[in-house]
């Protein structure tokens, strides 16, 4: 296994996925709502009519829970012809809210991992999301004492890495972006000349899967779980 290049002064963790678990909520609320629908469309096609409806939100919304209640609720509206019951509309709100008040479950190694490096390099937070959301997150995962600095953003394109790499005040060669989205913490922090380590989660949403070939023409390093990172370190 290659080590951390030399260069490395910065290294940027995403939150959801790879500190701790995230998607998985989404999928249980996703079946939730499939439920509550059920008498209006057959479970695939909810699912499939509340992806368009994020999708075409996310410029008005971002990313979130919060985003993807109003997503829920506008989707309840167009699949029920405006008929649904005040009460599911009502079950949806909870939905949300229960994914909001979601205990914060660290993945395995999460907090070793931060301990050993924090003494080495710096280390930062770049998430997407709700701004109040990842901050109530990361004030009850116990890990702010790690990070030097916590960036949320409303989104992860090469030229919001190099603003991020501007504002640290270092180059992309001396950026180390660690995430489990290819689309979002790999590719566009390749892109500018920052290295990126890929560390899978077990379920993606379907917006942030990359194409193969853009897997198979980027260089970056795949590790099973976080705790590999210790090997890997220089």
């Amino acid at each position: 296994m290659r080590s951390i290049p030399k260069d490395i002064k910065v290294i940027a963790f995403d939150a959801d996925d790879t500190l701790w678990v995230n998607e998985t909520y989404f999928r249980e609320a996703e079946k939730e709502f499939a439920r509550l629908l059920s008498g209006y469309e057959t479970e695939n096609k909810i699912d499939q009519e509340l992806f368009k409806v994020e999708i075409k939100n996310l410029e008005t919304y971002g990313y979130g829970v919060k985003g993807f209640m109003l997503s829920m609720m506008e989707c309840a509206l167009d699949l029920s012809n405006y008929q649904i019951e005040p009460k599911k509309l009502q079950a949806i709100l909870n939905i949300g809210k229960e994914m909001i008040q979601k205990p914060i479950e660290l993945l395995d190694g999460v907090e070793e991992v931060l301990k050993e490096l924090s003494d080495k390099y710096k280390l930062i937070v770049a998430t997407k999301g709700d701004l109040l959301d990842q901050e109530r997150k990361l004030d009850k995962s116990g890990l702010l004492q790690y990070f030097h600095h916590v960036e949320v953003m409303s989104e992860k394109k090469p030229q919001d890495f190099q603003k991020l790499v501007n504002h640290l005040d270092i180059e992309p060669k001396e950026f180390l972006m660690i995430g489990n989205s290819l689309k979002s913490d790999v590719l566009p922090v390749l892109d500018i000349g920052g290295s990126a380590i890929h560390v899978p989660f077990h379920t993606t949403w379907a917006h942030e899967e990359v194409a193969d070939h853009q897997k198979e023409t980027a260089s970056y390093q795949t590790l099973s779980n976080l705790k590999e990172l210790l090997t890997y370190i220089a």
